[in-house]
């Protein structure tokens, strides 16, 4: 690992990818945000796994609170690590699920290994390597959830945003399976929208969850697109969302077509990697 040092309440350590800051929550004992070249990009609390601060992490947590009954175990494949917010929540909602995390970056895992570990019971492997060439090797039919939440500084990787990459997902996942993934746009929306028209080439049932303030472009913020061969519990989803400190939607059906706005699929010949944040968003400088 590179050099780190530790403040009262911050500990900065060089990563591969430049360098990670976790910072102590001033309001919960062993709470802790992880900020990647000063981009937050997670928050755990150690005594209370199932608490969940960021919103849009919130929402991806109300996705697999509805994958299955609530309770059963789940085998999952997270695509970006993190600071492991939601294998923590899913490991403490759904004991004995089985999951798997890839991250590219090696010192990051070890720094999170080492300063937020997690429980040794939990059945939990984090491994080292890129999104995408660990999804292609992975077996068809494997996994229940599969979730991508991958950032390089702020943006998501534009091998990790087409149709190809998305139908990889499809085949790892089992019939009645669940694919979420995390992406932020703002303004125009031309990101976004050429995203749900992708998920949409792949998967005949999706959704969109977000702030109204985001849907419409007058904010830059997180959307959570999700995707199934099978039925999604959109009634239950709504209300989950709706019921959130800082509530959402969820678009389906025709009006998500509509969202599209005629939007192309996304393919690896004319992939992009996501806009970058203004800045001011998330804490990046201003």
């Amino acid at each position: 690992m590179g050099r780190s040092r530790r403040t009262d309440e911050t500990v900065t350590q060089e990563v591969d990818s430049g360098y990670a800051e976790l910072v102590a929550d001033r309001d919960v004992p062993d709470a802790w945000t992880l900020c990647v070249n000063g981009t937050p990009q997670s928050h755990v609390d150690l005594d209370d796994p199932a608490r969940i601060e960021f919103e849009y992490m919130r929402r991806l947590a109300h996705v697999t609170d509805l994958v299955a009954p609530p309770g059963v175990p789940l085998r999952a494949l997270h695509l970006g690590g993190g600071a492991l917010t939601l294998p923590r929540y899913i490991a403490t909602t759904r004991p004995r699920s089985s999951q798997q995390v890839v991250e590219v970056d090696a010192a990051l895992i070890e720094l999170v290994r080492a300063r937020l570990p997690v429980d040794r019971a939990w059945r939990l492997k984090v491994r080292h390597g890129d999104a995408r060439a660990v999804l292609a090797r992975a077996p068809s039919d494997a996994f229940d959830f599969v979730v991508t939440d991958v950032f390089a500084g702020a943006r998501t990787p534009a091998h990790l945003t087409s149709v190809e990459f998305v139908s990889s997902v499809a085949r790892a996942l089992r019939p009645d399976g669940v694919y979420a993934a995390n992406i932020a746009d703002g303004g125009q929306l031309s990101f976004v929208r050429a995203q749900v028209a992708t998920v949409l080439a792949v998967f005949p049932r999706v959704c969109v969850l977000a702030e109204p303030t985001v849907f419409r472009g007058r904010r830059f913020g997180n959307f959570i697109l999700v995707g199934s061969r099978a039925e999604l519990p959109l009634a239950d989803l709504t209300r989950l969302i709706a019921g959130d400190v800082f509530p959402g939607r969820v678009e389906h059906g025709e009006a998500l077509v509509r969202f599209t706005g005629g939007a192309r699929p996304t393919t690896d010949e004319t992939a992009t990697q996501s806009p970058m944040p203004p800045k001011g968003t998330w804490g990046l400088p201003a």
